[in-house]
């Protein structure tokens, strides 16, 4: 158990991240839930302040910028709206760009007859569990227990693990409230941001590129940046990370996105 923050702020140490983009780029992956948005009691709680699409729109304007989210890329760019940005739903397994990009790459397609048969399967078992919400996202599923009864979460989660051995192409993840299914297969969100690099030339020694997100299937893109860029773990309490610095909250990473917009607006 970490009982104190071994990285430091963003904001404060932000002169660091400052000096390492003199000459250099900025590429930027942003995660949804809990990062650009609150943590809520329901998914579709979520919404997107006028504040932070404004400045994530400004930053969409001055580099290369993706949300990479564990919602559909469609439902993603619904809260988001904006045309400018690049988007990896389902944890990386759909990526599309703004128009005229060329960028749109899907992987995983032969996994979804599981995925949804499953989801009935659960459906019939555990869907009339008070509060549960069983969220079908097609690459994924996800059984969020946040509103369940204490009590009752040790069922549903036994039902889960008494199917997974069915379907033996899908896996039973763990994020913050949610059991999440998604394919047996070597793709998450490090795997989205390198492809995404990659793709638009970007993976080079002049781009840093920056992953901000507060879940544990964000890890994996931290893990993808460290050593070139930048992690950043939005948190209130530590807990072990792979990334560099850290930020309380939506508010915190409001913050930071605007001191991104100026530097990069700045002339070098």
């Amino acid at each position: 158990m970490v009982s104190e923050w071994t990285i430091p702020s963003a904001l404060a140490d932000f002169h660091d991240i400052e000096n390492a983009l003199v000459g250099r780029r900025a590429a930027v992956f942003l995660d949804y839930d809990g990062t650009l948005t609150p943590i809520v009691d329901t998914p579709e709680q979520a919404v997107l302040s006028d504040e932070m699409r404004a400045v994530v729109r400004r930053l969409g304007d001055s580099c290369v910028t993706a949300i990479v989210s564990g919602r559909t890329r469609k439902d993603v760019q619904a809260h988001v709206r904006l045309d400018n940005l690049f988007y990896a739903g389902t944890h990386g397994f759909e990526i599309i760009g703004p128009e005229g990009s060329g960028i749109h790459h899907e992987v995983g397609q032969e996994f979804l007859p599981a995925m949804e048969e499953l989801h009935q399967r659960l459906l019939r078992a555990v869907g009339n569990t008070p509060g549960l919400l069983l969220e079908t996202k097609g690459y994924s599923l996800a059984v969020h227990y946040r509103l369940v009864q204490e009590s009752a979460v040790a069922r549903v989660e036994s039902v889960v693990d008494e199917l997974m051995p069915d379907y033996p192409t899908l896996r039973k993840t763990h994020g913050k409230k949610v059991f999440e299914i998604r394919p047996r297969f070597d793709w998450n969100k490090g795997k989205a941001v390198q492809w995404i690099l990659e793709a638009l030339d970007l993976d080079h020694a002049d781009v840093v590129p920056f992953y901000l997100g507060d879940d544990t299937t964000d890890e994996d893109a931290f893990e993808a940046v460290d050593g070139r860029g930048f992690g950043i773990l939005v948190a209130d309490e530590p807990r072990p990370t792979a990334a560099r610095y850290r930020l309380e909250d939506d508010a915190e990473v409001a913050r930071f996105l605007h001191c991104l917009v100026r530097v990069l607006h700045e002339p070098t």
